[in-house]
């Protein structure tokens, strides 16, 4: 698998809602899906092209595949950050995730998602992300100054 990516990652802080925990006050297992989503969306808010402009440039990109792997519980009211880096951009999104627990720096979770583009007029999977993405990666490398073409 070759990357065409930049080095984009992105992290958001959250503290562990009482409505996210079980009855042993241990973050549901479902919820970390939700925390993996609120990272992926703060690493497209940073190359400019979040769900609102996939949709207004005529793209989807539905999540295909995705795994976790827990390593140690998240709990109630500890704070924790959700780091998303993608890792890959040929024909799909990859992204890994690590969920750190802030207090002891203790990795929680772990995992990635795979998104592919679908054509909202069609509905059909492209086989290559969208010329836009690529300008979008361009344009974020760019302001980065690592440019490599």
């Amino acid at each position: 698998m070759s990357n065409s990516a930049p080095l984009v990652q992105a992290s958001v802080e959250l503290r562990v809602p009482f409505y996210d925990v079980d009855s042993m006050d241990i973050v549901w297992h479902g919820n970390y899906l939700k925390y993996f989503e609120d990272a992926r969306c703060a690493l497209l808010d940073k190359i400019a092209y979040n769900y609102t402009a996939m949709r207004e440039s005529g793209y989807g990109f539905p999540v295909v595949d995705v795994r976790l792997k827990y390593v140690k519980p998240a709990t109630f009211n500890r704070t924790i950050r959700v780091d998303a880096t993608l890792v890959e951009s040929d024909v799909r999104l990859k992204i890994d995730y690590r969920i750190i627990d802030i207090a002891t720096d203790t990795v929680l979770t772990k995992g990635y998602s795979i998104q592919v583009a679908v054509a909202r007029d069609t509905g059909e999977m492209c086989f290559t992300l969208p010329d836009i993405f690529r300008q979008k990666l361009r344009v974020f490398a760019g302001q980065k100054g690592e440019i490599n073409e």
